[in-house]
């Protein structure tokens, strides 16, 4: 009796085994840049396209391979991450049962071209002290200084240190 209920728990065990990996899907393929070279230690993330969720991420091996098996058929979002970049993402994967779903990414080559845009720059004034007006923001200029049409509009004047000092010391000699 004990010898058959045990030899009914390694059937059912098995059955387990096998239902659980036929019913999985593997997805594999290459990386590699622009001149066909394989990227190492690049990310692979596998998203569930319903969810958004991040289910899983691999890296690829030293010839750019990654192998991710035990998913459950279904849509997903493979994205690549090279150096902390997204460089591409395909967004439905399709993955059958008990399949295996070949998935390469060859990179193309670009030119690299920086575009400067000059944006409006603001910082932050407090209040004078025993004002009860409070702070404003003051337009700058790239180097940091007041812009001339905000100066002249908040009676802004420019002075140097020294220059302050000298104010401040002769009017306290003047009260």
């Amino acid at each position: 009796m004990l010898m058959k209920s045990i030899w009914i728990g390694f059937i059912g065990v098995m059955l387990f085994v096998a239902s659980a990996s036929a019913g999985s899907s593997v997805l594999q393929g290459i990386v590699k840049d622009a001149k066909g070279h394989p990227i190492q230690g690049a990310d692979i993330r596998i998203e569930a396209t319903n969810t958004g969720r991040l289910l899983t991420t691999v890296k690829t091996d030293v010839y750019g391979r990654y192998t991710l098996e035990g998913l459950v058929a279904g849509n997903y979002r493979v994205t690549l991450v090279v150096n902390g970049a997204v460089k591409a993402s395909i967004n439905n994967t399709t993955l059958k049962l008990g399949e295996s779903t070949q998935l390469n990414f060859e990179l193309k080559p670009t030119r690299a071209s920086v575009t400067v845009t000059k944006g409006k720059h603001w910082v932050w004034v407090e209040a004078f002290t025993g004002s009860r007006l409070p702070g404003r923001w003051v337009e700058v200029d790239g180097s940091g200084s007041w812009t001339a049409a905000d100066a002249i509009a908040n009676n802004i004047v420019r002075i140097s240190a020294e220059e302050l000092q000298r104010t401040v010391q002769s009017r306290s000699q003047g009260k």
